[in-house]
């Protein structure tokens, strides 16, 4: 059976960002369901992956990160999925969670053929990571219920591509065979 990891696309966040306050409402509403998504890959000792913009802050640790984003207005909104000690963390400075990060790599060296995408944008970095793990030849899942979104109409168009030009696997995340 193939290694498989659920990755958790910037959740640490600080909304503080144009169209913040849609993405905010959009993540309150999947905020249980990306919990669930992690809690039940903890469960089953599937890696959880946090990866992450990082602000700019070039030296920051995960750490610093998620000290900043739970010190904030938002707070919220990550306490409830924020990384255990056990999670994996890769910073990223773009949209997809393979552009210039370690990401790759760490997966190729757990022998991982298999990822569960949840968070958010489900039209820009969800998308993005999507064609980016299907062109390493990566199985992808995307929890759909567990992606937040700025457009729905726009989301929507995402998870169709991702399924049909990507051969992503939507399910959501009380599915039984999400993992």
């Amino acid at each position: 059976m193939a290694e498989k990891a659920l990755i958790v696309v910037d959740m640490i966040n600080t909304y503080d960002h144009p169209d913040a306050e849609v993405l905010r409402e959009s993540v309150r509403e999947v905020l249980p369901n990306v919990r669930r998504v992690i809690e039940r890959a903890r469960a089953e000792d599937i890696a959880v992956i946090y990866v992450n913009d990082n602000f700019g802050l070039w030296r920051s640790h995960h750490d610093e990160l998620l000290d900043k984003v739970l010190s904030g207005p938002h707070a919220d909104l990550v306490a409830p999925i924020r990384p255990g000690g056990d999670s994996l963390f890769v910073v990223k400075a773009r949209h997809s969670i393979f552009y210039d990060t370690p990401l790759e790599y760490l997966l190729r060296q757990r022998g991982i053929e298999s990822v569960v995408l949840c968070g958010q944008v489900t039209e820009q970095c969800i998308l993005y990571s999507a064609l980016d793990a299907h062109i390493r030849h990566l199985q992808v899942v995307v929890a759909e219920d567990a992606c937040a979104s700025i457009h729905g109409d726009l989301a929507e168009a995402a998870l169709q591509m991702m399924k049909r030009n990507m051969r992503a696997r939507l399910a959501r995340s009380t599915d039984d065979d999400l993992f």
